[in-house]
């Protein structure tokens, strides 16, 4: 889009001479004629004003008659030296400002083309094909450093850094001005002669015909750097940030920030040469001269601004002076937010969002465009002045670039938008809301984290009890979150929720929950009551859980998780199938420290579907086993024994013994139930086993916390025999318990587990009074009617009131008397047992006593005994087993105890032999190094000296180390003893 750049003034008209070059020194002008002379003009009125070219009518000062003896083709002033260089007939250097011609290079005649290096004081020219680089050697002239050969005339150069870009007839090529090697860039145009133009960022801009190409010092191709002119260009000079062309017919003006479009074109008819002034342009036609004003930036910003042109109008704003930076800034804002409703209107979303985030706009007068989405109410007053920058120019009311139905309002005004009913009809398009998304989170960090800090100021000022009369002031009621928004008090708080409430609406309304969850996660300002209501109405239940879930409303969020997972068990929605019952779990793990009772009430749900999760939820937790028992025993006493038993299964020793005699109590209660039940039915079998007796049974075993002699009482008399048994072992009634193995439920399987069972245990822990338990199965086995006889009397005596009421007895004395009389009593019956065993042994293996009848015969077991010692022989002791059985045992049928026993004792003798032979020989082999060690000779002569006092032994008592070299006297050795033994004595002292 075309717009007023520069402005023309003609400085002067009807020159004298034929002007062949054109160049400026300050306010003054300097012509080069074809006669060789040089003409200066000034400004017409002198006044004290900045050294720059004026709007003003030129006069002639000075006519330097005799400057050149040729016409004067090139003119270059160097400000930063004081000289002015000339090119006519050679290079000359004359100095400032009396024109005075200091030296002259000779090589230099006939040179058609020459630059100036200012950074490093290097002049470069080009005579013919040659191409010569001269350094200035202070106020001695110029001294030659290099001199190269090219492939053809040079009709354009320029210092490019180190190197140097030369345009010859047919290319453009680089030479660098240390080796002189030479690369080429392209082909020069057909149309025009080749044009090198060094540019403000080091790079070159190389014409080809009506196109400027732009290269870097080394000559690579920048892309997309290619400025189309017109008609090709003869001359070109760069003024930031534009470039201007001399084309035949007029002067054409394109901006130098890509794409290069065009700004202005200026008409002039026979334009010669084209000059760059400290401040302006200077265009020299055969006897006149022009001079191209710049337009201040402000009103080309104006210009720009209003015609649409916003692009450029931003690039303009970069150059103002650092003087004017507020000036700038709210031009710049005020241009941005122009653009970006422009870009609004035609659909350009997303760049409209990138001007409105880059003019620091509040977000509330973007969501004013977006009328469906719902802002919480706010206090929040926004300065007008913010959004009328440009002042009358600029605040064209919106209408050059937006329709009346888009105008802009503050959120405080939302209810005067009335009159955009058609807008707010219509649906808004996902690229719109996706844009909005992408600016909300641009925003939300620094509103956020200023949200957060003012939040974390009020918590200190709490805390330390400063309360501020302007503090409190500004502070506003805050709302329960229940049952309102987030606490809101202050203008950083109100702000974030606005734009939390306004980022999870945009992400519903793109089809993007999961992007909401994730916002919800995190930390953020959601307004509760909007957003709430927007997620009930959608049934984002996730997303409903996840804005309790940071609101602290858990109960709320849990009957949600709870309702999703009842409807995901009855039906196939997908949304129900979201959740799950460890996600109830997974909510309650961060509850455990905060709110126990909650984490009970919820758990009880999936205690059933769940069970290991739930308990391992109560053990992370720390929650107490009592109060999750009496929770359960409370509201859910089904659940007890579950909850129990996985309890001892991951860790028994969490659970207290109340809680496993609880459980088994628990288990006991069912199967007497059970019992009750089929022996009412006269169908109870006592090998039938339901899975809770195998429970019972199982917890009877591996449990040690409950107390045998209560639930031994519990069990009925003709019933339940194996779990007394297992109560009777617990209570060390090993043989009763053996009896009921053996005669009750005729399982001799189970007789010798137990006694398996008993005895490594006792082993492990090293007890030997329960070594004898197999002689005790072995007894019972062989001698069944003194164990029924014991079994009913022990029993009787265990059950017996009496015996209760004896164990009540709390009296100190009476208790030790009884202790001590039972003690007696019990050694008295143990003698009795021994006598009687001993004679009825006796009995049977002398020929002289009375033998058994054929009905005593009959009943011991002497199977199961036999099958027991051949099984178990290294376990029992095989005299006193041997003295158990009857006489009439046959010899065959011991051969499988017999055996094993001989080969054992052989074993043993054998290995006993070896290891006395074994001691024997090293006893004489220590005996025979005593004696060599005693055979060792020490031989003392006079150079033998003490290893302790470095003295010599001589005829002392002496003592030899065991290497036998080191001597030693006998009483410096006995001292270093001493001392050792007051070394290793005084740490003690010190300690006590």
């Amino acid at each position: 889009m075309v717009h007023t750049a520069y402005d023309s003034f003609e400085l002067l008209t009807n020159s004298t001479s034929k002007i062949e070059s054109i160049e400026s020194y300050g306010s003054k002008l300097l012509l080069g004629c074809s006669n060789g002379s040089l003409l200066v003009y000034a400004p017409e009125h002198s006044v004290p004003a900045p050294e720059e070219m004026r709007k003003e009518a030129y006069v002639l000062e000075r006519n330097v008659n005799g400057f050149a003896k040729k016409a004067v083709v090139s003119l270059q002033v160097v400000e930063s030296r004081e000289f002015l260089l000339s090119l006519s007939e050679s290079i000359a250097f004359h100095k400032l400002p009396t024109f005075e011609t200091i030296a002259v290079i000779t090589k230099a005649k006939g040179a058609n083309a020459f630059c100036w290096d200012e950074h490093r004081g290097f002049l470069c020219f080009a005579r013919q094909k040659r191409v010569c680089i001269f350094r200035r050697d202070g106020g001695r002239g110029f001294v030659e450093v290099k001199d190269f050969g090219v492939l053809d005339v040079v009709k354009s150069m320029s210092w490019c850094g180190e190197n140097i870009c030369l345009g010859i007839r047919k290319a453009y090529v680089i030479l660098n001005a240390t080796s002189g090697s030479i690369s080429e860039v392209f082909t020069s145009g057909r149309l025009a002669p080749p044009l090198v133009v060094s540019l403000p960022s080091g790079e070159l801009l190389l014409g080809k015909d009506n196109i400027g190409v732009i290269v870097d010092q080394n000559g690579k191709l920048r892309p997309e750097g290619r400025i189309c002119w017109s008609e090709a260009p003869t001359e070109v000079v760069i003024q930031n940030p534009y470039a201007l062309a001399l084309l035949p017919r007029f002067v054409e003006i394109r901006s130098l920030r890509g794409p290069y479009p065009l700004i202005q074109t200026i008409v002039f008819r026979n334009v010669r040469h084209l000059r760059q002034s400290n401040n302006s342009v200077i265009i020299a036609l055969e006897n006149s001269i022009h001079c191209l004003f710049p337009v201040p930036l402000g009103a080309q910003i104006v210009q720009l601004t209003a015609a649409g042109n916003f692009e450029e109008a931003l690039s303009l704003c970069k150059l103002l002076p650092p003087e004017d930076s507020n000036l700038r800034a709210a031009k710049e804002d005020s241009i941005h937010i122009r653009y970006a409703h422009y870009l609004f209107d035609n659909g350009s979303y997303e760049e409209s969002m990138e001007h409105f985030l880059a003019s620091q706009v509040d977000i509330t007068y973007v969501l004013s465009l977006y009328t469906s989405i719902i802002l919480p109410k706010t206090t929040i007053v926004h300065d007008s002045d913010k959004l009328d920058i440009f002042g009358d120019p600029l605040h064209l009311s919106r209408g050059s670039s937006m329709s009346d139905d888009m105008e802009p309002s503050s959120a405080s005004n939302m209810s005067e938008l009335d009159d955009n009913a058609e807008l707010e009809s219509k649906k808004m398009s996902h690229n719109m809301l996706m844009a909005l998304i992408k600016f909300l989170h641009k925003k939300r960090h620094s509103i956020i984290e200023k949200a957060t800090a003012e939040g974390t100021e009020e918590v200190v000022f709490d805390a330390v009890g400063n309360n501020f009369e302007s503090y409190n002031s500004n502070r506003f009621k805050k709302i329960n979150k229940r049952h309102g928004s987030i606490p809101v008090s202050s203008e950083a708080r109100e702000m974030a929720s606005i734009l939390d409430t306004a980022l999870l609406q945009a992400m519903l309304l793109t089809g993007q929950p999961s992007m909401a969850e994730n916002l919800l996660r995190v930390l953020n300002y959601c307004d509760l009551k909007i957003c709430e209501e927007i997620l009930q109405e959608g049934s984002y239940h996730v997303s409903l859980v996840e804005l309790y879930k940071c609101n602290s409303m858990h109960r709320e969020a849990l009957e949600i998780i709870n309702k999703s997972v009842k409807e995901s068990e009855s039906s196939q929605s997908k949304i129900a199938h979201r959740f799950k019952p460890e996600a109830i779990i997974e909510y309650l793990k961060p509850l455990c420290e905060l709110d126990t009772t909650l984490v009970l009430e919820y758990s009880m749900l999936v205690l059933e579907s769940c069970p290991t999760q739930t308990i391992e939820l109560f053990l992370s937790g720390n929650i107490p086993a009592d109060m999750v028992n009496l929770y359960l025993k409370q509201h859910a006493p089904n659940l007890q024994a579950t909850y129990l038993e996985l309890v001892l299964s991951m860790n028994e020793g969490a659970v207290s013994g109340t809680l496993q005699n609880e459980m088994v109590h628990l288990y006991l209660s069912e199967v007497l139930d059970w019992h009750a039940d089929l022996s009412s039915e006269q169908k109870w079998d006592e090998k039938v086993y339901s899975p809770k007796r195998k429970k019972l049974l199982s917890a009877l075993e591996s449990i040690s916390g409950y107390n045998p002699e209560a639930l031994l009482k519990l069990l009925p008399s003709d019933a339940l025999y194996e779990e007394r048994a297992i109560l009777l072992g617990k209570m060390n009634q090993h043989e009763l318990a053996l009896s009921l193995y053996v005669h009750k439920l005729h399982v001799p399987e189970l007789a010798l587990s137990y006694c398996d069972h008993v005895y490594e245990s006792a082993h492990k822990s090293s007890v030997k009074s329960l070594s004898n338990i197999y002689l005790m199965l072995l007894q019972i086995y062989l001698n069944p009617r003194r164990t029924t006889k014991n079994y009913e009397k022990k029993i009787s005596n265990l059950l017996s009131p009496r015996n209760k009421s004896i164990r009540k007895v709390t009296s100190k004395s009476l208790s030790r008397t009884m202790s001590r009389g039972s003690k007696k009593i019990a050694a008295i019956e143990i003698a009795e047992d021994a006598k009687a065993s001993q004679s009825s042994d006796s009995g049977r293996s002398d020929a002289d006593t009375e033998e058994f009848t054929e009905e005593e015969c009959t009943s011991i077991m002497l199977d199961e005994a036999l099958d027991l010692l051949s099984r178990r022989w290294d376990r029992i002791n095989g005299a006193q087993a041997l003295k158990l059985l009857p006489k009439e045992t046959k010899l065959q049928n011991l051969l499988p105890i017999l055996g094993p026993l001989v080969r054992k004792s052989s074993e043993m003798y054998r290995n006993c032999s070896v290891v006395r032979s074994l001691r024997q020989s090293e006893n004489l082999q220590v005996k025979d190094e005593l004696y060599n060690k005693r055979k060792a000779v020490i031989k003392i002569s006079d150079d033998n000296m003490c290893s302790l006092c470095h003295k010599k032994i001589g005829t002392s008592v002496f003592a030899v180390y065991p290497n036998g070299k080191t001597l030693v006297h006998f009483v410096c050795f006995r001292d270093s003893q001493s001392m050792k033994a007051v070394a290793k004595v005084s740490p003690l002292k010190k300690a006590f």
